[in-house]
């Protein structure tokens, strides 16, 4: 009897563990700040959609250009103040001193005690997927206005690239670190890649460096 209740409460501690971790998983894929996810990505996307449409829509070009530059504002100001920091835990800003100085800072949301991300793994998707995305599609927009030489959206797809590529930057900084951290990051890698060619390298060189004393030692033969 006294193993089988022992049995009993082994069994019974792996179903709560089981449980535990069913709940944990369901939380990482659980969107815990809808409003914002769906605004992080409705003023970017609608931007792009009104600049493809807009010809269609109407013929003035004043008012495309202002609800292009109106949305692609609105989606700066919600990217950099409002969805990054709920939806992944990151925040850059702009600090002026007392000296007249401006200092930009790059913070990143410190990990629970626990060890557990505060931010769901689809709110990070969707944050990062729309960060990314939306930038490269503006680049492609900017060299098809300057290779259609439609001069007068060149300015608007400008717009577009200057605003979101400054989020992906300041983000891209926020996730990464300072710019020692970027600089130490290249210098590694590269480190990494010298040393990989290093050995094929002196192998080559080892090796001409044989056949040029073989050489040597025949022609001092014959001779």
């Amino acid at each position: 009897m006294l193993r089988q209740g022992s049995s009993d409460d082994i069994e019974d501690v792996s179903l709560f563990d089981a449980d535990d971790e069913v709940s944990r998983r369901s939380k990482k894929s659980k969107i815990r700040h809808p409003v914002a996810s769906f605004f992080h990505l409705f003023f970017r996307v609608s931007a792009i959609v009104v600049y493809l449409l807009c010809e269609l829509l109407t013929s003035s070009f004043i008012a495309c250009m202002v609800t292009i530059i109106l949305l692609l504002s609105c989606d700066f100001w919600a990217v950099k103040n409002v969805t990054g920091r709920l939806m992944v835990g990151l925040r850059w800003w702009n600090q002026v001193d007392d000296d007249g100085r401006s200092h930009w800072k790059f913070e990143s949301r410190k990990v629970s005690a626990q060890g557990h991300k505060t931010s769901s793994e689809s709110e990070s998707r969707i944050f990062w997927l729309g960060l990314i995305t939306c930038p490269i599609i503006w680049v492609i927009f900017a060299f098809s206005a300057l290779f259609s030489f439609k001069v007068k959206w060149l300015a608007v797809v400008m717009m577009g690239v200057v605003l979101q590529g400054a989020n992906l930057y300041g983000y891209i900084r926020c996730k990464v670190g300072s710019r020692k951290n970027l600089t130490s990051m290249a210098t590694s890698y590269l480190g990494k890649q010298f040393l990989r060619q290093l050995p094929a390298a002196l192998g080559t060189t080892g090796h001409c460096s044989t056949s040029r004393l073989s050489f040597n030692y025949s022609l001092s033969q014959v001779s």
